[in-house]
């Protein structure tokens, strides 16, 4: 059984900084995509970051483009999602999620229909 636990999430002035962690248990995630979601009150959820575990290849929204990395640490099974440069307009819940069978996306990308399994989501609130 996958399991997927963020935390790291919180309260942060616009232009401060947290990092998020997900740690993911349950399976060998080699083959695996991990990645981050977040959902606003009455929108829908929406692609933030995703990283390959094998190979570390990254895909990110435009709107979190060189402002948020996402990383991994295959001792801890563990993927970060560094927030830098918050704006209020990332106020969301974050979810980590994983896809077993990751696909390549051409002029597009990942959808939260694609992955399997999804932790419980932590908040983030950027005040201005």
């Amino acid at each position: 059984q996958v399991q997927l636990v963020e935390s790291g999430g919180g309260l942060v002035q616009a232009g401060g900084s947290l990092r998020l962690s997900c740690a993911a248990s349950g399976r060998t995630f080699s083959s695996y995509a991990l990645g981050w979601f977040r959902q606003a009150p009455g929108k829908e959820r929406e692609f933030v970051a995703q990283i390959r575990w094998s190979g570390g290849s990254t895909y990110y929204a435009d709107s979190v483009k060189g402002r948020f990395t996402i990383s991994r640490d295959s001792a801890k099974n563990t993927v970060y999602l560094q927030m830098n440069s918050l704006k209020p307009e990332d106020t969301a819940v974050y979810y980590c999620a994983a896809d077993r069978s990751p696909g390549f996306y051409v002029g597009r990308l990942p959808r939260p229909y694609e992955y399997d399994y999804w932790g419980q989501g932590t908040q983030v609130t950027v005040s201005s």
